[in-house]
């Protein structure tokens, strides 16, 4: 990146009181948020924003406060205000904290559903969905807020929508996070239900709940728990697996397995966040492993920048992954120590065998 710190003057049109309020604002917080994560200065008189800082920073920032600003168009009357997440979010979009820029004639992939486009916001959710697109099983790994199930389920409702698939099965492994639930009342869908929650609301979100409900009793759209997927094949269906972390490995190689004739799957899972039991391999790190140079096969990484929750979501993320590093560097440090110990004890005590057998000779 450039050191040269430039200016650009900014006039955002029609010059309205209340929509600038509610693009800046209380105490202009929005304004300053965009400050801090982009490294810009931005003064604002009326409706004239002067930006200064380096020339790649600058140009997001134009098109952040542009977007940002027809966000605040009144909807039926009603005045709308940016909050926090959505300027977090335009950032992320803008990719102006990447590291590592690609080509920019790189054609978006947007997915379309009857709510409206969803668009990836970054990089990595476009390499996401594009695989999506173009493999049969494709692999989303990568901690919460990424996207992953999200975007899965999109493409699932727009495969459905364009008639390429007959129906959708969402299914995800009924382990508990660390938790003891103990026995719980009523028929199978309630006992269920709580694992597979996160499912049904993204699917709400995008089809609505009136549809989704008729899917899912016409059983267009079905969800189970991944143990009632053995012995079936799917057929022309977009299946996804959810939570995969918290599979074995005999239950990945069964899911794999039950892929049929124009199907396509997703895999989503976090391999930080495993609810196994200790001393179980997770089915995903081992698929990770097994199926890495498989032709059809697609696995995208998510890491902490990819995060498009609230910001302190992303913080909580990039804690813990450095917690983990230096938990590990201890551990291999002890464990150095203790076979550098071992070996002098050894080599001690074959010292003393030596001198004690010369001596008696």
């Amino acid at each position: 990146m450039s050191n040269s710190v430039e200016s650009v003057d900014l006039y955002l049109e029609p010059a309205d009181s209340q929509r600038l309020a509610g693009l800046c604002g209380p105490f202009n917080d929005n304004i300053q948020h965009i400050e801090r994560r982009l490294g810009v200065e931005v003064v604002q008189n009326n409706n004239h924003f002067r930006i200064i800082g380096e020339p790649a920073a600058l140009r997001a920032t134009q098109e952040i406060l542009k977007n940002l600003y027809i966000e605040t168009a009144p909807v039926r009357g009603q005045q709308k205000a940016v909050d926090p997440n959505q300027v977090h979010l335009a950032i992320q979009e803008s990719n102006a904290l990447e590291q590592d820029e690609g080509p920019e004639d790189d054609p978006m992939t947007l997915i379309k559903t009857k709510r409206g486009l969803v668009k990836p916001r970054n990089k990595n959710q476009q390499g996401y969905v594009r695989a999506i697109v173009t493999n049969d099983i494709n692999f989303g790994v990568g901690p919460a807020g990424t996207g992953k199930t999200y975007l899965a389920v999109a493409a699932a409702v727009d495969a459905l929508e364009r008639q390429e698939v007959r129906r959708i099965l969402l299914t995800r492994p009924a382990v508990e996070a660390g938790e003891k639930l103990g026995f719980l009342p009523g028929d199978l869908a309630q006992k269920v239900d709580p694992y597979l929650r996160p499912l049904y609301d993204a699917l709400f979100e995008m089809l609505g709940f009136e549809k989704v409900e008729k899917l899912l009793e016409r059983n267009i759209i079905e969800i189970a728990p991944l143990a009632y997927m053995r012995g079936r094949t799917l057929n022309d269906a977009f299946i996804i697996l959810d939570e995969s972390q918290n599979t074995t490995p005999e239950q990945m190689k069964m899911f794999l397995t039950r892929i049929g004739f124009n199907s396509r799957a997703v895999i989503t899972g976090d391999i930080t966040q495993i609810d196994l039991p200790r001393g179980q391999k997770s089915g995903l790190r081992q698929a990770i492993e097994v199926l890495n140079d498989i032709d059809g096969i697609s696995f995208t990484f998510f890491n902490a920048k990819d995060v498009v929750r609230h910001p302190v979501v992303q913080r909580v993320v990039v804690a813990y992954e450095k917690f983990e590093l230096a938990s590990k560097a201890e551990e291999e440090r002890k464990a150095n120590e203790y076979r550098k110990a071992a070996a002098e004890k050894r080599d001690s005590a074959k010292v003393v065998a030596s001198s004690t057998g010369a001596g008696e000779q």
